[in-house]
């Protein structure tokens, strides 16, 4: 959702860029899904998310919410002072930004 790193790099913008390949967080654990991983490009200094990349449980879910976050200009400290209900996917988000 968004941009990638290579667009955003061709755009001149400066970023943050976090990922992290996860299975070991709860929201996978309890599901044994070995799979889940994120990559998030945040714009430095507004704190706004250009982009957002999701690979497990609950991918469908939290990519709607990271289009939801970008269409809205939310900011980084937006979604994680959000709270979420806990497990769910969602529930991670403020920890990939």
């Amino acid at each position: 959702m968004g941009l990638t790193e290579s667009r955003a790099q061709a755009k001149g913008l400066k970023f943050k860029v976090k990922s992290d390949n996860t299975p070991n967080w709860y929201t996978a654990r309890r599901l044994a899904e070995r799979v889940y991983g994120y990559k998030t490009l945040v714009e430095e200094g507004t704190g706004q998310i250009l982009g957002a990349h999701i690979v497990g449980p609950h991918a469908d879910e939290v990519i709607n919410l990271f289009g939801h976050a970008i269409r809205q200009n939310l900011t980084a400290g937006d979604l994680q002072t959000t709270m979420f209900a806990y497990p769910t996917g969602a529930s991670d988000i403020g920890y990939m930004v």
